[in-house]
């Protein structure tokens, strides 16, 4: 039979000799030194209790976030994948992946001439996954807004761009091809900084409308369903998703977006498209975040059926180019970028 031992206060400083299989445990120990209980079905349930259940409305942090991010990208079908770090960061960020292009860019005086100058090679821009709140690479990331916004790249903002959007929310309003990612607690602070007012209790979607009317751009917030809005139309989405919230999985919806950003606005001019009553109704961002939200969704449920609660965010990214396909169908040897 299964045993557990618990070891009550110092043990004797005599020599310990284990039993042998014909002993009896509890004459072996001595009163004080280790007692032994047997998994009886009552303890484990007793133990059951002090594990907390997995909930549908937790919130939790990570750092590791640009990692995630990057690889999402690449999984989902970007050519390349730059993450722009600190070179303290550098290095670690490089060996979760070969396939990641990193500089470390995020401080010092050519910091931002550095970055600016690479602008060009870029196709779409995820910012705030690994960011900080470093008072200086917060004026990088504000620096580096403007002048995405004078390239006409789209942009998503996640993580401490949010924050950063909370302190300063004029520098994003009116820019049309920018997805804001917070979750409850970053909606409400930045609803609140905005609207000079708490959110409405039990309607978040009409928050999420009125907000993203204030500020003239698309708006998804994060949770056990999402919710997005560019101000105009709304779409939420509510497909099954597991209670298993890993560390990561708001940094995999950031990467999966910025493909998806990028996609969605190329697409839009397209011949094929410019008739297409979803983009005429929606826009290019609304539906580059239903496509994500969907993906990142079904990834997190393919996962948790594997897996259970040992889920990782490392387990949703493996799933990422069969749920593509099941989703989204088979890839076409030629497609709108032919």
């Amino acid at each position: 039979m299964l045993t557990l031992v618990n070891v009550l206060g110092r043990l004797s400083r005599r020599s310990f000799t284990f039993p042998t299989a014909t002993q009896d445990l509890t004459s072996w120990s001595q009163p004080g030194d280790v007692s032994f209980e047997p998994l009886s079905s009552k303890l484990l349930q007793a133990l059951s209790w002090c594990i907390p259940a997995l909930t549908y409305d937790k919130h939790k942090g990570y750092t590791g976030a640009p990692h995630y991010a990057a690889i999402s990208a690449l999984k989902c079908g970007a050519d390349l994948a730059t993450i722009i770090t600190t070179e303290s960061a550098a290095i670690p960020i490089k060996s979760y992946n070969p396939e990641h292009i990193v500089l470390p860019w995020l401080e010092g005086e050519d910091a931002v001439k550095n970055i600016i100058d690479s602008l060009p090679k870029f196709h779409s821009v995820v910012l705030g996954p690994g960011l900080g709140r470093d008072s200086k690479q917060l004026q990088i990331a504000e620096r580096l807004i403007y002048e995405i916004k004078e390239r006409g790249l789209p942009l998503v903002i996640d993580a401490d761009g949010m924050y950063l959007i909370t302190q300063k929310p004029d520098i994003i309003k009116g820019y049309d091809k920018v997805i804001l990612t917070p979750n409850a607690a970053e909606f409400d602070r930045l609803y609140t900084v905005v609207l000079q007012k708490a959110p409405t209790e039990g309607e978040p979607i009409i928050d999420v409308k009125r907000l993203a009317r204030k500020l003239q751009v698309t708006i998804l917030r994060k949770g056990f369903i999402d919710i997005i809005s560019d101000g105009s139309e709304s779409l939420v989405v509510n497909t099954e998703v597991s209670p298993r919230r890993s560390g990561g999985q708001g940094d995999i919806l950031a990467g999966l977006l910025g493909v998806f950003n990028y996609w969605m606005h190329v697409a839009q001019s397209m011949p094929h498209m410019i008739n297409e009553r979803h983009m005429g109704l929606y826009g290019p961002t609304l539906l580059a975040a239903v496509s994500a939200c969907a993906l990142t969704r079904e990834c997190n449920k393919a996962a948790f059926d594997k897996h259970g609660r040992s889920t990782l965010a490392t387990d949703m990214i493996d799933e990422i180019g069969t749920v593509f396909v099941d989703i989204f169908g088979k890839d076409r040897t030629a497609g709108i970028y032919s």
